[in-house]
């Protein structure tokens, strides 16, 4: 289904609320609610909404790899576990 057509007005928001919710199950295309003319609001089943917060924090991490890799921020694999299994034996003594 096209974005276009999940566009509604919030009169019809008010008129057909329940249908709306039913339909987000279904239809994983978010719907956008206007006011006056103005896209103002954006429905989502709550399923999509955490997956699409997972993807955004899986995406800043990697952002920030990359920054910190171009910052010349970096270390052998082998010398960052041995400074894991360092820390973690200091932990059990």
């Amino acid at each position: 289904m096209k974005l276009s057509e999940q566009v509604k007005p919030i009169s019809y928001l008010k008129a057909h609320a329940p249908e709306i919710i039913r339909t987000l199950k279904d239809n994983p295309q978010p719907v956008v609610i206007t006011l006056h003319g103005e896209a103002k609001a954006i429905l989502q089943d709550v399923g999509q909404y955490e997956e699409t917060q997972e993807t955004l924090a899986l995406l800043k991490v990697l952002a920030l790899t990359n920054r910190q890799v171009e910052e010349g921020k970096l270390r052998p694999a082998a010398e960052s576990f041995a400074r894991i299994r360092k820390r973690l034996a200091d932990s059990r003594s």
